[in-house]
């Protein structure tokens, strides 16, 4: 009640009646009350009268909007595309047992090894023998085929004694390595098991553009299923433009959020296909630059990691250098030959130090990298025809691409 029941004279009035006083009053003394003034008059007289109530058009007023009228669903086309996608991602994790030699932990080797060290810490002057323990680590991938064939990269693997695979539903089972390519960094594992296996719906990366949604899924640092969204930043980023001088790849670049974990793990497209390989992340200055290879460079490797157990990489042993401009040769575009590996294809077919090649197979060559792609187009033992550019003369040469780990063990 707003009052004692025995007391005589004006009863006080609560604060949300003031408020609602204040209000009307305001109202209508800037003009605002209009047609409905005789209802908020009314509603202010019942507050006045008794007890606090709720006003019905006042409740109405306030109450929560439940739905949107136009009807539109909230939920996102990332949610659709990992729906989609999800149940062929993988976690991996590696076990594999290392050697440690004997001594006092944490103290540099050469330390170790120097007797007057030894004998002033009191050390003992004979080590302990070497003993082992297990490191362990884990990683992502993807399912490419109903029978368990999994793609991740090689150095998720990489001297592994024991694969085991984590599926979405819940299911475990271990993985056997079938082949590692470490100048791609891929990877294929097989599951052992009947399944069946849920298989991810692989794309085509070469009709990806610059702007295009990138969705990277994978564990980084343990966080299983992790979806991160961004572009596609850049496309054809070489590996040794980024530092890295043992591989051999064009990378999708992205701005999806690649972690320690996310390697192996799949870069999708808006609709859910596999477009990528998260393999890498640059730390440091200019971080939050992911990369990714290319779907169909790895699925062209991981049939050769199939078939063979390893894969074949084409070459013709030449160094290059872009072609700087003002060389005196006006219009002249193409790629310059610095080195040349002795005994080498190049070197059998003729090729020179300060050669410029400028087309190879008929199409125009502006980069070490086409030239590499074209070479890889080409094939082990096949035929390549390169126009060179020689002291203004223009010459074609055949050259025959071998595989680059003949090369290495030959030099």
């Amino acid at each position: 009640m707003l009052g004692s029941p025995g007391r005589i004279g004006p009863r006080p009035l609560p604060s949300v009646v003031l408020a609602v006083v204040v209000a009307v009053m305001g109202a209508v003394k800037t003009g605002l009350l209009r047609r409905r003034s005789r209802s908020l008059v009314i509603a202010t007289a019942a507050l006045l009268a008794g007890p606090v109530a709720v006003v019905p058009g006042l409740a109405q007023a306030t109450a929560p909007v439940t739905s949107s009228p136009s009807g539109l669903g909230r939920q996102s086309f990332v949610a659709a595309a990992v729906r989609r996608a999800g149940p062929s991602i993988v976690t991996i994790d590696t076990e594999r047992t290392v050697t440690v030699r004997g001594g006092a932990a944490g103290l540099p080797a050469p330390l170790l090894n120097d007797p007057f060290f030894r004998q002033f810490f009191g050390l003992p002057q004979f080590s302990q023998p070497p003993s082992q323990r297990v490191e362990r680590g884990q990683g992502s991938g993807f399912i490419v085929d109903s029978s368990g064939l999994i793609i991740t990269n090689a150095h998720v693997v990489e001297k592994s004694d024991k694969v085991t695979v984590g599926l979405q539903d819940g299911r475990r089972a271990l993985g056997t390595v079938v082949g590692l390519d470490p100048v791609t960094d891929l990877a294929v594992v097989r599951l052992s098991g009947s399944g069946p296996w849920p298989v991810a719906p692989l794309g085509n990366s070469e009709s990806l553009q610059v702007g295009d949604w990138a969705i990277a899924v994978g564990n980084p640092f343990g966080l299983d299923n992790t979806v991160t969204l961004g572009i596609i930043s850049n496309l054809n980023r070489n590996a040794s433009k980024l530092g890295i001088t043992d591989k051999r790849l064009d990378l999708i670049q992205t701005d999806a959020a690649i972690n320690p974990g996310n390697s192996g793990g799949p870069l999708l497209n808006a609709d859910g296909d596999v477009i990528g390989i998260n393999t890498l992340v640059r730390t440091g200055p200019g971080a939050g630059l992911g990369f990714a290879i290319p779907i169909n460079r790895a699925r062209a490797i991981a049939a050769q990691l199939v078939s063979n157990g390893r894969a074949t990489h084409p070459m013709i042993g030449v160094g290059l250098e872009p072609l700087p401009a003002g060389d005196g040769t006006p219009g002249l575009q193409g790629v310059r030959v610095v080195s040349i590996a002795a005994g080498g294809p190049a070197a059998q077919a003729g090729l020179r130090t300060g050669d410029v090649i400028t087309a190879a197979a008929g199409q125009p060559i502006q980069a070490a990298s086409q030239l590499v792609a074209a070479v890889e187009r080409t094939g082990v033992g096949r035929t390549l025809t390169l126009t060179v550019n020689r002291g203004g003369g223009t010459l074609q040469l055949q050259v025959v691409p071998v595989d680059l780990a003949t090369v290495g063990r030959q030099g």
